[in-house]
């Protein structure tokens, strides 16, 4: 009854186009470009910007912000001998984060800290910009005044927060990156590395997934990040080549941007009501797919009717995979991203050549394999409320 009446309201909504003047040559009202010319320049330039990655022999698809091959973060490590040097040495470090009010973040500072406090490192600052490169500036003058010897940082623009980051270089600070690096610095010479997940192979995981619920055929959306940011551009771009590759009988017939990572219901809503008949769904991240998957259960539609996968394992979208009303995802594994950072600031303390480039495996997780995955991506055992939801 619920796609009966989408499929009526989508008759209506087409003759209101006819009656409003669709010959428009995809302009919208304020002059803007409409869904569907958007669609299909963005998907165009992608083909254009993308090929898709070789998978290395260690299973990993990403390449580094300047196209470096990656180097597995489980081949970072020290000896006993290089620890108690470091723990000899009076280190301090500090953290700056673009964001830290999620759970990647939480779990990535853990690993950070563990590491730290085992090497003898003290941590003297963790900065959250929310977003801001102006206050990600203004953190790193901060941290700089406490004198730290390393700095584990995310940009959270690559351009507008270079200069400072080069100053804090030139000042003999040690610098490693999660996930992207300012722009105009190079590896080994005004930084030690970048530690990311395999961002292009999650997004594989998440459009295999997509694939095999709908058996291979149907109409999808995409809820992506409108921003130039270097990892969540690779998720995006592995979906979309995926499911072009291995999945032709399914057409993604519209991409909605956003900016604000908690205000996605608002793309769930306009892809609903736009394609009522949608079989299914990806975000870029498990936040934003928290407002798709509220817009999917305000509209009545079940997880038989709209199939939804995306990538991060935050806690509030592990209880939906374990209940079934997402299929799964690609997670990433920040915890190891924590440790594999630390222990690279400690390469750079001792003079220890390190790659330029390191990443961590994508993890496919759906519900058969929930608890299993929230040990992995936390490092715990996974929590009462989450047993109860997948039954255990």
């Amino acid at each position: 009854m619920k796609r009966k009446i989408g499929s009526i309201l989508l008759i209506m909504s087409m003759f209101a186009v006819l009656l409003n003047g669709c010959e428009s040559n995809g302009a919208d009202e304020e002059g803007g470009t409409s869904t569907e010319a958007q669609t299909e320049t963005q998907t165009e330039d992608a083909k254009e910007k993308t090929e898709t990655p070789a998978t290395d022999e260690n299973g990993i698809m990403s390449t580094g912000p300047n196209g470096e091959k990656a180097t597995p973060a489980s081949e970072i490590t020290l000896t006993d001998e290089e620890k108690e040097k470091i723990r000899s040495g009076g280190y301090k470090a500090a953290i700056s984060l673009h964001y830290g009010g999620n759970d990647w973040a939480t779990s990535q500072i853990e690993g950070l800290k563990a590491t730290f406090e085992e090497l003898g490192i003290e941590l003297v600052a963790t900065t959250d910009a929310d977003f801001s490169a102006e206050q990600q500036v203004s953190d790193i003058e901060t941290i700089m005044a406490k004198n730290p010897d390393v700095i584990v940082s995310i940009p959270t623009d690559a351009t507008a927060t270079a200069d400072a980051f080069q100053k804090a270089a030139k000042d003999g600070v040690k610098l490693v990156f999660m996930d992207n690096v300012p722009a105009g610095m190079t590896a080994g010479e005004d930084y030690v590395s970048c530690v990311s997940a395999d961002n292009y192979g999650n997004g594989c995981v998440a459009a295999d997934l997509m694939g095999e619920a709908l058996d291979g055929k149907g109409q999808i959306g995409m809820v992506y990040y409108d921003a130039d940011f270097f990892v969540t551009n690779q998720r995006d771009e592995g979906f979309r080549k995926t499911m072009a590759d291995k999945y032709p009988g399914i057409e993604i017939v519209t991409e909605q941007g956003f900016t604000d990572e908690n205000g996605c219901a608002e793309q769930g809503d306009a892809i609903l009501t736009q394609y009522p008949m949608i079989n299914g769904i990806y975000a870029s991240w498990d936040v934003p797919m928290e407002g798709v998957l509220s817009s999917v259960k305000a509209s009545g539609l079940t997880s038989e009717e709209v199939k939804l996968t995306t990538i991060d394992l935050g806690n509030n979208i592990v209880k939906e995979i374990a209940e079934g009303n997402v299929v799964g995802l690609g997670a990433q594994l920040p915890y190891d991203q924590g440790v594999a950072e630390a222990t690279l600031a400690a390469y750079s303390l001792l003079g220890k050549e390190a790659p330029t480039y390191v990443a961590v495996s994508a993890k496919r997780v759906e519900q058969s394999n929930i608890l299993e995955a929230y040990e992995d991506v936390y490092h715990a055992g996974a929590p009462d409320w989450l047993e109860k939801a997948a039954g255990k």
